[in-house]
């Protein structure tokens, strides 16, 4: 439940950020700077969507890795609980229940093999 709560935010969050950032505009000019495209047309005005979208996209950045951190620790619980269980069934001596032992190898005698019936040995 937890897990698929902190999924759908992490989503969320990361799309949006993505959007965020896909809106500001950049700070050299970039490419259309280079052709005469100077004086270009800002879609929220001058300086006034520059301060929203700045921080709207630290706020996301932060809830984007608060959910990464939070992901990873919530997945890692399962790795703790299977050590744990681990450990504490050594400690009780049933470590190695579920190991494979190897059969033991007959010996080979030591008297001496008797030659076959037809083998024109006498």
């Amino acid at each position: 439940m937890l897990t698929t709560f902190l999924d759908v935010i992490h989503v969320s969050v990361c799309l949006f950020l993505m959007l965020v950032v896909l809106l500001q505009q950049g700070k050299g000019g970039g490419v259309g700077a280079a052709f005469g495209g100077g004086t270009t047309q800002q879609v929220f005005g001058g300086r006034g969507a520059g301060n929203i979208l700045t921080r709207a996209t630290s706020i996301c950045a932060a809830i984007f890795m608060l959910t990464s951190v939070s992901l990873a620790y919530v997945s890692s619980s399962g790795d703790r609980e299977l050590k744990a269980r681990i450990a504490e069934e050594q400690r009780k001596g049933k470590g190695n229940e579920g190991t494979r032992v190897k059969a033991a190898k007959p010996k080979p005698s030591a008297a001496p093999a008797e030659t076959a019936p037809g083998s024109g040995a006498q």
